[in-house]
């Protein structure tokens, strides 16, 4: 899993599998999903991040080895 802030157009990605997407759908009008051939879900898009999440602070747990 990877996740990436971009701050020069305030988006957030989330990418959890590296598969490949065959679709992006709009959950709303700044979520958008990417998922593959399956439906399962690759990765998600949050637009104007900075007002909708804390992009400053990450926690991560349950790291798997």
């Amino acid at each position: 899993m990877k996740v990436s802030y971009f701050e020069d157009t305030d988006t957030l990605y989330i990418e959890f599998r590296s598969s490949g997407i065959v679709e992006s759908k709009d959950l709303d009008k700044n979520t958008i999903i990417d998922v593959d051939a399956q439906g399962n879900v690759c990765a998600m898009t949050f637009e104007h991040a900075s007002q909708r999440t804390d992009v400053n602070h990450l926690i991560v747990e349950g790291i798997a080895a």
